[in-house]
């Protein structure tokens, strides 16, 4: 049986949500000023960049793990480029991992395009409608 998942939103402002998972952990995502959002959250393209940089990260600290790399931190930054249009979807996306500790840059390299081209979940389900680049940097 394939695995479900389900997230509960809730209004809590104006433009203001919590998004919740059956565990009880929980996010804020809030709207722009005009819809009466009070910077109080991530907008919503903002946590998809989040989920794709927190679905790689993970991917990256276990290959890391198996490769025996002692990866003491990791800082991803993601930038998404969107059109000028309405919708205003990614037209591009860079994501930039950014690794601390003594590590192999090209082990570190290697996590990185593998949770990017083969593992990311999320990454996956983008690719097939924006263009997605990374580099791996040492810290």
């Amino acid at each position: 049986m394939a695995a479900k998942m389900q997230v509960k939103l809730v209004q809590t402002g104006a433009a203001k949500f919590t998004a919740s998972n059956h565990a009880g952990a929980s996010i804020v995502i809030d709207g722009p000023a005009d819809m009466g959002g009070e910077n109080a959250g991530l907008r919503p393209m903002e946590t998809l960049l989040a989920a794709l940089a927190a679905c790689s990260a993970m991917d990256v600290l276990l290959i890391m793990k198996k490769q025996r790399q002692n990866l003491e931190r990791l800082e991803i930054e993601v930038d998404g480029e969107r059109a000028d249009a309405v919708p205003a979807v990614f037209t591009a996306i860079h994501v930039r991992f950014k690794g601390y500790g003594p590590i192999d840059l090209k082990q570190f390299q290697k996590a990185v395009d593998l949770s990017i081209q083969k593992y990311c979940s999320v990454t996956k389900m983008l690719q097939t409608a924006v263009a997605i680049t990374s580099e791996a940097v040492l810290g």
